[in-house]
């Protein structure tokens, strides 16, 4: 019984720990580190080319409710509404053809990255394993995990 309360007290602690959420991108991508600025530049659809390749950017965003959503609307500084509302408005606005595509798992996020050059997703660092297909970089010159990383 002590066990399962101690246990159940830690858990917090540990998701706050463990909760941060990487930048992920196609292997080839030539890029290593963005600029907290750009990433949200990138993710509001302001930023549509990947610096020296001229590589358009894909985006791929978890679904709404997901952890990596709610860290995307934080970094954006939306709510689920405002984001909707937002993404309408530059496809109205001509400004983009569609809003970002939408994806339910992990899965989905590795094979997206796999596939389009210009991609790039936020994931759940607690997922990524040594050896999977796609290239984690770096936010402000920081990994996930190391102290200071912006984005959980």
């Amino acid at each position: 019984m002590l066990a399962c309360l101690l246990s159940l007290l830690l858990v917090p602690r540990v998701a706050a720990q463990t909760g941060d959420v990487a930048v992920v991108v196609n292997p080839n991508n030539s890029t290593t580190n963005i600029s907290l600025a750009d990433l949200r530049r990138i993710f509001a659809g302001e930023k549509q080319t990947w610096p020296g390749s001229g590589a358009p950017v894909k985006l791929f965003v978890r679904a709404p409710g997901s952890h990596e959503r709610m860290v995307l609307l934080r970094l954006l500084g939306m709510s689920e509404t405002e984001y909707k509302q937002y993404w309408t408005a530059q496809i109205f606005r001509g400004e983009t053809n569609s809003e970002p595509m939408t994806i339910a798992s992990f899965g989905m996020a590795l094979e997206a990255t796999r596939t389009f050059l210009g991609a790039i997703c936020l994931v759940d660092a607690n997922n990524i394993k040594p050896g999977m297909w796609f290239k984690v970089i770096k936010v402000d010159g920081r990994m996930p995990g190391e102290a200071g990383y912006p984005l959980h």
